[in-house]
């Protein structure tokens, strides 16, 4: 019979271990990453969604840069490996990450924000990161490792759309102090924000507000707003859960313009501002 130990006490065997006093005393395990030791950063705040193109990565963008002009040091860690997008919105499409003897120095952005992702790592940005699952954690691990911060105030994750392996990780291995739940006016948005919130509360990460993306169509002839994607469903789908709503975001044919032109900084949305604002004194 195999003599393999069910605990910590060397006189316990596999048939012997259960109902002993020292069954089921195993430690919890410490995912806890450790910042690299010449980086510091304050707030970490991931952006999370239930469902993919509902626009987090926009909002990511858009929350730093409107972070950036109220005096913040800003960055964004972008934990989402296989459809990174951040790079090309602020006109780093094609540039590398560099690196020193103390550890791997982000891209600044032309205001000055700090950004990593899996791109700046790709022999070219077409090719695709075909890794399983613990690789790409593994990797974002070390963005918040390895990777030389600058006193940053708040870091912004992009992170991939629902509740797999990225999430898990992040929230088990970085400091979160708070999420923010991007979705979308449709009638399935309560079952989207239904998933992230219960992962949220089931790895006790804060959840600062909702931000909907795609509310409203401003017609710039008759001054008139058209919901494309039907009524929103968002005040009651806060209620439900008891959250803010932080932001309701127009479709604008000139962000998404901005954005393919690398200009995502300078696109300023009064939503957005009143949402950094929000997100500054809850976090202060």
């Amino acid at each position: 019979m195999s003599e393999e130990k069910q605990c910590s006490n060397t006189s316990c065997g596999r048939s012997s271990c259960e109902g002993c006093e020292h069954a089921g005393k195993h430690e919890p395990v410490d995912f806890t990453a450790h910042l690299n030791p010449v980086s510091s950063v304050k707030k970490v705040i991931g952006i999370v969604s239930g469902k993919g193109g509902v626009g987090k990565s926009l909002v990511t963008s858009l929350m730093a840069a409107s972070m950036k002009r109220r005096g913040h040091r800003t960055a964004i860690l972008d934990a989402d490996v296989t459809g990174p997008s951040i790079p090309k919105a602020f006109g780093l499409s094609g540039q590398k990450a560099g690196g020193n003897d103390l550890g791997i120095v982000p891209l600044t952005s032309a205001n000055g924000i700090e950004i990593i992702s899996a791109n700046m790592f790709l022999p070219n940005e077409s090719d695709p990161v075909v890794w399983r699952g613990p690789m790409i954690a593994n990797m974002v691990k070390q963005f918040w490792t390895d990777v030389i911060w600058t006193d940053i105030d708040f870091m912004f994750v992009d992170m991939p759309p629902g509740t797999g392996d990225v999430p898990l990780t992040v929230f088990q291995s970085l400091p979160v102090d708070g999420i923010i739940i991007v979705t979308s006016p449709q009638e399935l948005v309560s079952m989207i924000v239904a998933k992230a919130v219960k992962m949220a509360q089931m790895m006790n990460v804060p959840i600062l507000g909702l931000v909907e993306n795609y509310s409203y169509f401003h017609c710039p002839d008759n001054g008139k707003d058209y919901k494309i994607f039907g009524e929103s469903h968002l005040e009651e789908t806060a209620a439900a859960y008891g959250l803010k709503v932080l932001a309701q975001l127009p479709i604008d044919p000139a962000i998404a313009k901005a954005c393919d032109n690398g200009k995502a900084e300078e696109i300023v949305l009064p939503e957005i501002d009143k949402c950094s604002a929000e997100i500054e004194n809850i976090l202060k």
